[in-house]
């Protein structure tokens, strides 16, 4: 790996760091410069403008979400698809509360913009809701889930029990979002699944 390359992912690794805590609006090419111990037009040069920049903070997230939230199930071959599904659940928390119960990707989404990081915030939110549903509909086609379950629907259903905990998480705190959120999403796989028919 050339020294260009390896300079600019520690200043992703810096700039995901502080775009999690911080949100990602607050990031600046003059605030990640400092901590990155680089010149403002050094560190410029690698992305050229703001927008840029925090597009591949994007791209990062999406890196380290895959690394934290998805890749740990895929290799728990021998899980059914309801333990999968709330293993990716208990990891997509974990994610949440390390930047303290906020969503980098939901915190800096304004829906009515379409500028270029809107649409790549957007993907983002969009990828990771179709693999949800993927998954879902796995259980579904292997019999594990009914077979009139609606995938889709049913994806629609876990991400507004995750919008729900992310709300209460500023009202109430991590222990009872989390058990509110845990309780209903109980429920709901509970339902889905054939021995329970």
């Amino acid at each position: 790996m050339g020294k260009g390359r390896i300079t600019k992912e520690h200043i992703l690794d810096q700039a995901f760091e502080f775009a999690s805590q911080f949100g990602l609006e607050s990031l600046t090419v003059g605030e990640l410069a400092k901590l990155c111990g680089m010149s403002k037009s050094g560190l410029f040069a690698h992305f050229n403008s703001k927008i840029n920049l925090q597009i591949a903070v994007v791209e990062q997230a999406n890196r380290v979400f895959l690394q934290r939230v998805i890749a740990p199930v895929r290799v728990e071959n021998s899980l059914s698809y309801q333990e999968k599904i709330h293993h990716l659940l208990d990891n997509w928390m974990t994610w949440n509360h390390s930047f303290q119960g906020s969503c980098m990707f939901l915190d800096a989404w304004k829906d009515s913009q379409d500028d270029e990081l809107q649409i790549a915030l957007k993907q983002a939110v969009k990828q990771w809701i179709t693999y949800l549903t993927i998954q879902i509909q796995k259980g579904i086609e292997i019999g594990e889930f009914h077979c009139d379950l609606d995938a889709k629907q049913a994806a629609f259903e876990l991400y507004g029990h995750y919008l729900s905990a992310h709300l209460f998480y500023s009202l109430v705190g991590k222990e009872e979002s989390s058990a509110r959120f845990w309780k209903s999403v109980e429920t709901l796989l509970s339902g889905w699944h054939v021995s329970n028919k």
